[in-house]
């Protein structure tokens, strides 16, 4: 098992989240987020002041699939949050151990 974390664009959380369920995603977590990448933020102005904002708001995604499904989840996450523009986000993969279904006791691919 896998665990896929996506960090997008906001504007884009409704349209992956309709791609992942059209792709066989059972379950996500979806949390609004800030932070920044390579950009470091930009510059405006507020009142005559330049002020530095550094945090650009995002979405996450957190899916735990297993493994056989996350390379069309990671693709299908790559095609729908593309824009080609800087800060299309990052898809980060990593190891699962265990998963437990708190209601049943389920443990592993059956708990998902």
């Amino acid at each position: 098992m896998k665990r896929i974390i996506a960090i997008v664009r906001p504007e884009k959380m409704e349209s992956l989240k309709e791609a992942l369920f059209a792709c066989g995603v059972t379950g996500m977590t979806i949390s609004q987020v800030s932070g920044c990448g390579n950009q470091h933020g930009w510059k405006e102005h507020f009142r005559g002041t330049e002020v530095l904002l550094n945090m650009v708001p995002k979405v996450k995604f957190e899916i735990v699939a297993d493994d056989a499904a996350v390379t069309d989840i990671a693709r299908t996450i790559q095609e729908t949050a593309r824009t080609g523009e800087v800060g299309d986000g990052k898809i980060f993969i990593s190891p699962i151990e265990e998963v437990i279904r708190i209601r049943t006791g389920e443990a592993g691919t059956e708990a998902l």
